[in-house]
């Protein structure tokens, strides 16, 4: 049997970035996972995904140091297991097993590009990114874009050249399992439960965020348009879900201080599943900054609600504006206000893109077609 090997910087990617992916492809290759071994999160992937897990201790920072003996450990399980295809996930375990696979000499070098960080970077450490980038194109024998919009902004930063470069199927790195993520599972009674749980009134509008607290995900922005939002109206919520990143990107002191005595804004934590919060919420906020293709953006569509979205790749490839939800500028936050106040004054328009959502995202984006394309590129490529 043919060997694959995946690997991602940190375990929670191997498992829930690329969640059954992993089972779904061992029924046709060996497949190993690599991840650094944070509290025995890797062997949870082992388990769940039914694969053998190696551990390579990675950093999301640059650490040189670290780096080499990384390439260097990386190399040494390549040569051993001489797999036909390393398939890498997010930037620094790109970069270093592309080198390492390079080195090894492993025939087909792949990593997916799901956002590009580097966007936000300036000055010394953007061009430093910037070779980093071009670094791992250049060892990598195909490169994939998760969107089409990150597609051109490769091509237009001249990472690499066109021809390495595939979007596979629609976009999104897994798609989405949409059994899961349906508003069917969920009773009126558990909606209404945990809504009182939570103080929130039957008559309040909410809006919800789910992902990391920092500033490029245009928290900032989010805080600032919702605290206007609420003086302007007595029935509304916003419903956060996620945590801070203080070290690598903190947002305001100003937004912190508003989400912790803002009666209405209800923040509880990192929620390993969004879906019941999705159930009692209205609409979606995600005025992020750079994205590589959000699967928040798609569970919340899936879950039919409309969503409010920066014009960014990704986003404004699943979001169709004033269809589904409605695009707004980056970094805009009285844009972001008159879009929400249209969403609590205009119920029949929002109903409208709510409807549509879920099909928006059952026609282009199931796990299972996402799965089907990926294999039939493995097969391609492999000569099968």
């Amino acid at each position: 049997m043919q060997k694959i090997i995946r690997v991602t910087t940190v375990p929670i990617s191997l498992g829930k970035l690329l969640q059954g992916q992993l089972k779904f492809m061992s029924q046709y290759y060996e497949v190993i996972g690599i991840a650094s071994n944070g509290k025995d999160q890797l062997s949870m992937v082992s388990e769940a995904e039914g694969i053998k897990v190696l551990p390579v201790e990675m950093t999301r920072k640059i650490t040189p140091f670290q780096d080499l003996k990384a390439v260097y450990l990386l190399y040494k399980i390549f040569r051993k297991e001489k797999p036909q295809i390393v398939h890498s996930h997010t930037p620094k375990a790109g970069t270093l097993s592309m080198i390492a696979a390079k080195l090894a000499g492993v025939p087909h070098r792949l990593h997916t590009i799901a956002g590009l960080p580097l966007l936000e970077a300036t000055g010394a450490k953007r061009k430093l990114l910037d070779v980093v980038e071009k670094i791992t194109y250049s060892c990598a024998t195909k490169i994939y874009p998760n969107s089409f919009g990150l597609n051109t902004i490769i091509i237009e930063n001249k990472y690499t050249t066109p021809k390495k470069l595939k979007v596979i199927g629609e976009g999104s790195s897994n798609g989405i399992d949409t059994t899961y993520f349906n508003p069917e599972l969920y009773t009126e009674k558990n909606n209404k439960e945990l809504r009182e749980q939570l103080g929130i009134k039957e008559s309040d509008l909410v809006f919800v965020y789910a992902g990391r607290f920092v500033t490029d995900k245009g928290i900032n922005e989010l805080i600032k348009a919702f605290k206007e939002v609420d003086t302007t109206y007595d029935n509304v919520k916003l419903l956060l879900l996620g945590t801070y990143e203080k070290e690598l990107d903190p947002i305001s002191e100003d937004s912190e201080n508003e989400i912790n005595t803002n009666p209405n804004i209800i923040s509880v934590g990192w929620q390993e599943d969004v879906r019941p919060y999705f159930a009692i919420s209205d609409v979606l906020t995600f005025p992020s900054y750079r994205e590589g293709f959000p699967n928040v953006v798609m569970q919340a569509a899936s879950m039919g609600l409309a969503s409010i979205v920066t014009n960014i790749n990704g986003c404004n490839e699943i979001i169709s504006d004033t269809i589904n939800g409605i695009i707004i500028p980056v970094k805009d936050s009285k844009t972001l206000c008159k879009s929400m106040k249209m969403m609590i004054e205009n119920g029949t328009k929002r109903n409208s893109m709510a409807t549509k959502a879920r099909d928006s995202i059952t026609s282009r984006y199931e796990r299972q077609y996402i799965w089907e394309e990926l294999l039939k590129e493995y097969r391609l490529l492999i000569g099968e």
